[in-house]
């Protein structure tokens, strides 16, 4: 059974408009990851925007590690500090592909 990673960013001030350049890249790779079923969700937190979280389901932490160390908003300073930690999922939708 694969497992479930939260790939957690803190964002710099005035992230909102600060990753414009960076976003279609951004999204794009978000969308590679989701083709390839790693990525199950992500987004900002809002009021205030000072977050990002992205859900990804593999067998190890590697996977959302990757996205991180590839994303335009890391490579470019929009993300001061960023952590991947295995989230013990017990309910919900995500599950019944996981098997």
């Amino acid at each position: 059974m694969q497992k479930h990673f939260l790939l957690i960013y803190e964002v710099v001030d005035d992230y909102v408009e600060k990753r414009a350049p960076f976003r279609p890249i951004h999204l794009a790779l978000a969308e590679q990851a989701a083709a390839r079923g790693e990525l199950v969700l992500g987004g900002a937190l809002a009021d205030p925007v000072d977050k990002a979280i992205l859900l990804f389901r593999s067998n190890s932490p590697e996977v959302a590690e990757s996205f991180a160390n590839n994303d335009p908003y890391v490579q470019n300073g929009l993300i001061r500090k960023w952590s991947v930690r295995e989230w013990t999922t017990v309910a919900g939708c995500a599950l019944k592909s996981n098997a």
